[in-house]
């Protein structure tokens, strides 16, 4: 039969899956000879057979955990429901990864109305042995029989303002006894039955109790927020119990061996003297700092600094542990990796390294890759009383205050006059870029991590929150309202990023600060990633910033946003309005300049690297005024009657958006259909790059420009534009009496294109995934209203486990860049290939491309150290650390 029970001492610290994080912790505490109180873990996979069964014990555990009950009673010299020694023990529950809140512990599980009697005559304390059955009530109501605990706390209350007293430890002897037969009386009306008196049933239930917990509605949220797998199962963690609250050498706490907010290497962390593990966060009373510790029990101090740096030492991490000091004897209940900020991350791996603790590449496994976002940008300073008002989606991290503007314009136009902004819009399109970049920030009601809003700030490196569906927002009044509360236009107020926060009014920032360790451990991750990190940049300022943060050349230039200025948007309406070729190529004329200067300023920032260039790529209705904008205009001026002449110029216009209005815009004329369609509009801006080429080869700049054709789906589309390509570059090249190379590729976006890769890999000599077009074409899902609608559901269901449009869909997506990989380096050997969607700066899907042979990837400037650092711990992982290729 499946071996179920794990005695502590049977353990290893690598067998997590099985025996959770605690329980895998505790067998490797005990067999290296700390002094843990005995006990065993039931594993991951009874918990797992427990739901199989339909909510039962699986057969064989019941006599399983009676057989190694008989063993850990033997060891302690106690047994469970004796009256002359009873044993007690405590009752938590401990997955693979660590979940903080999932259940609460049962402590002191094994009291009844007889056994608590022989506590108080053995420890000499009948307030010690009710105060500890009246929490075991409590504990264990709340968490089996799923009471309320408030409805206990307000009884204990009740007590101590009748005994006169304030803190638990000052209850009498004949106040608790009460208390325990309140306790009981509640439990009776509550369930209908009396307090479970028998312990071995006490403690089934309580197993049973932890099993149910997995599914709880907050470890569902909390594995969901984490990228936890619900399939892992949790652990059952069974431990003697020893007690902190026997008098003043007695005592319990939780201590880093770090700081967790710097990283500096001092003992951090609180305890109470006289006092049970919930005391400590409880915050009925106010715990001791840790080095207080060294003057009441200077010896205790002692022992547990040696084993704070044992453990530490041990686990080659710094370390998060739980103590109790019974009558002058340490006991280490738990220890665990410690949680940590980003800084004290990178601060902890670089002094494990400086010391010789651990080498480089264990010290680049110790940092969270997403952590480091965070250090990139201001963020709001907690310390100060906040008025949040909502919460959205943390988007983009950073933080903002600004008075509200209501419209891309006017953000503009105030940002011009000096005003600080934030843009709160229902959700944004192309035509709202410059408020964008006007802006301190974004908030929207609607969308999603990956929507408009996000992606463009997450690439100008400013906070923005989405999905705030709190807020109404009226733009006829410029007003939004959440609840009871309304911000007019101009109100000043706050947005977080990182944590999806709205607050009222201006609140004070944390500016960035980038230690040298921070620097050093980037610089170690380069040494060992074989992935080039790019950045996506569509202006010569991205450019520039992608380089500070290490980026290795630009993986996608997004040419549509620079048609978006208020200088350049008129011509691009008058290409789009053109009725005839002449007057295209006029409109086409006056942008060629300023398109020239757009690809000089990147390609001279990224000097000795290679910059790709997509041609445009959106529907061109998204350069237009909005139909429903039109239709009102034209509407109010045919009631006036007072401006025929401007009438008839809107009727135009609105004629001719409608003509564009697609029923499916994602899936219509755009990318290389509308290069097809006018091909004018690729030859301007292809002969743009060349112009902009050649006057840097003659300044002396090493340029390698990467013309990318969007959203192909046949080779032959490919050979149209290469060949008028080759003919412009030559062009080009004659008039400026300078030579230059170029190479010419194709966005691979679009099933058709990943499927026949081999083909369009004749004429294509790079190929760049657009991996958020083809995760929605993949899919059939509109990313917008998937993320507004439905997605929460798939992921609620665990068909996903988390959004495909933030980490890769691996087995659909993954499958056809899978393909498309095979495809073009069949047909073309030495192909580069690289990944340039919102993908390339999230850390699993940076492993995927590791792991598929992609060359590099691409993402938002201030994700490149994020990127950095994912590929580095994506070779290290594979053993495939050979430096950069």
């Amino acid at each position: 039969m499946k071996k179920y029970v794990y005695l502590f001492q049977e353990g290893r610290a690598d067998m997590k899956a099985l025996l959770g994080g605690k329980g895998a912790n505790l067998a490797e505490m005990t067999n290296i000879g700390l002094p843990v109180p005995t006990g065993m873990t039931i594993t991951t996979e009874a918990c797992n057979a427990y739901y199989q069964a339909g909510g039962k014990l699986p057969d064989g555990l019941s006599d399983e955990i009676k057989q190694n009950l008989a063993i850990v009673e033997e060891k302690s010299g106690k047994k469970l429901g004796n009256l002359a020694d009873p044993l007690l023990v405590s009752v938590r529950s401990g997955a693979m990864f660590s979940m903080p809140g999932m259940m609460d512990t049962i402590l002191n599980l094994g009291l009844n109305e007889q056994t608590v009697e022989s506590v108080a005559k053995i420890t000499g304390s009948q307030v010690f042995a009710y105060d500890s059955y009246r929490r075991f009530i409590q504990m264990f109501s709340d968490v089996v029989l799923e009471i309320p605990k408030y409805e206990f706390e307000h009884i204990l209350a009740s007590h101590k303002e009748k005994q006169g007293v304030k803190y638990d430890q000052e209850l009498t002897e004949e106040s608790l006894r009460a208390i325990i037969e309140d306790y009981q009386q509640l439990v009776w009306d509550k369930t209908g039955k009396p307090f479970p008196e028998e312990p071995l049933k006490q403690l089934f239930m309580a197993i049973e109790a932890v099993f149910r917990s997995w599914n709880n509605d907050r470890a569902i949220v909390y594995r969901n927020l984490n990228k936890i797998s619900h399939d892992l199962g949790t652990a059952v963690n069974i431990q003697t119990m020893v007690f902190g609250n026997r008098g003043d050498t007695s005592g319990t706490g939780v201590a880093f061996t770090r700081n967790p907010s710097t990283g500096e290497n001092v003992l951090y962390g609180e305890y109470l003297t006289n006092a049970q593990g919930e005391d400590v966060v409880a915050g009925i009373r106010t715990p001791q700092p840790i080095a207080k510790l060294a003057d009441e029990m200077p010896e205790i101090y002692k022992q547990f600094a040696a084993i704070a740096r044992q453990l530490e030492s041990h686990y080659k991490n710094m370390q998060d542990i739980e103590f109790t000091v019974e009558q002058g004897t340490l006991y280490i209940l738990q220890t665990r990796n410690g949680k940590r900020t980003a800084a004290a991350a990178v601060k902890v791996a670089y002094d494990m390294v400086d010391s010789g603790l651990i080498d480089k590449k264990d010290a680049l496994l110790l940092v969270e890759p997403n952590q480091l976002d965070q250090l990139l940008h201001r963020g709001i300073d907690d310390s100060v009383k906040l008025d949040v008002i909502a919460t959205g989606l943390p988007a983009s991290p950073g933080a903002a205050s600004g008075q509200v503007v209501f419209d891309a314009d006017e953000a503009e136009k105030w940002a011009k006059n000096g005003s600080q902004v934030l843009l709160v819009r229902n959700e944004t399109t192309p035509d709202d870029i410059h408020g964008i970049v006007a802006a301190q920030g974004v908030l929207t009601s609607r969308g999603g991590m990956t929507s408009h809003a996000a992606v463009v700030a997450r690439g100008m490196g400013k906070p923005c929150v989405c999905g705030c569906d709190a807020i109404r927002i009226d733009y006829a009044k410029k007003e939004f309202t959440v609840g009871n509360t309304t911000v007019a236009q101009g109100d000043i107020i706050s947005i977080d990023g990182a944590t999806g926060r709205v607050i009222v009014g201006a609140v004070p920032m944390r500016e960035p600060t980038l230690s040298s360790e921070y620097l050093t451990v980037l610089e170690w991750a380069d040494s060992f990633k074989k992935l080039t990190v790019r950045a996506n940049a569509d202006t010569p300022e991205d450019a520039l910033k992608a380089r500070e943060f290490g980026a290795q050349g630009i993986g996608l230039t997004r040419t549509e946003h620079m048609f978006m200025g208020q200088d350049r948007l008129p011509y691009v309406q008058q290409m789009i309005l053109a009725e005839t070729l002449d007057e295209r190529q006029a409109a086409l004329d006056h942008l060629l300049p300023m398109q020239e200067g757009d690809f000089y300023g990147i390609l001279k920032a990224m000097d000795g690297y290679p910059v790709t260039i997509r041609l445009l790529d959106p529907p061109l209705h998204e350069f237009l005024p909005s139909l429903e904008e039109l239709l009102v205009e034209t509407t109010e001026l045919r009631v006036r009657g007072n401006n025929p002449a401007l009438l008839e110029e809107k009727s135009q216009l609105l004629k001719k958006v409608r003509s564009l209005q697609e029923f499916n815009p994602m899936l219509g004329h755009r990318g290389c259909r509308l290069g097809l369609t006018y091909p004018e509009i690729y030859d301007m801006q292809m002969k743009a790059i060349f112009q902009a080429v050649a006057r840097l080869v003659k300044e002396g700049y090493t340029v390698i420009p990467e013309i990318e054709i969007p959203l192909p789906i046949d080779v032959k589309e490919m050979r149209f534009f290469i060949e008028r390509m080759a003919v412009l570059a030559d062009e080009v090249k004659q008039a400026a009496g300078v030579d230059f190379s170029y190479t010419a590729g194709s966005m691979i976006e679009l099933p058709r294109a990943a499927l026949l890769a081999d083909e369009i890999a004749e004429v294509a000599e790079f190929f760049s995934f657009g991996t958020n077009d083809l995760t929605q074409t993949t899919l059939g899902f509109s990313r917008d209203d998937a993320e507004g609608k439905f997605l929460s559901q798939y992921i609620q269901h665990k068909i996903f486990k988390e959004s495909p449009f933030i980490a890769l869909d691996r087995e659909g997506v993954g499958k056809l860049m899978k393909i498309a990989v095979a495809g073009g380096r069949k047909t073309r050997p030495n192909m580069t290939i690289g990944i340039c969607g919102e993908h390339g700066g999230e850390p699993s899907s940076v492993e995927f491309c590791h792991e598929i042979g992609l060359d590099y990837v691409s993402c938002s400037p201030y994700r490149v150290p994020v990127a950095r650092l994912a590929a580095a711990q994506a070779a290290i992982s594979t053993g495939e650390n050979i430096g950069t290729r």
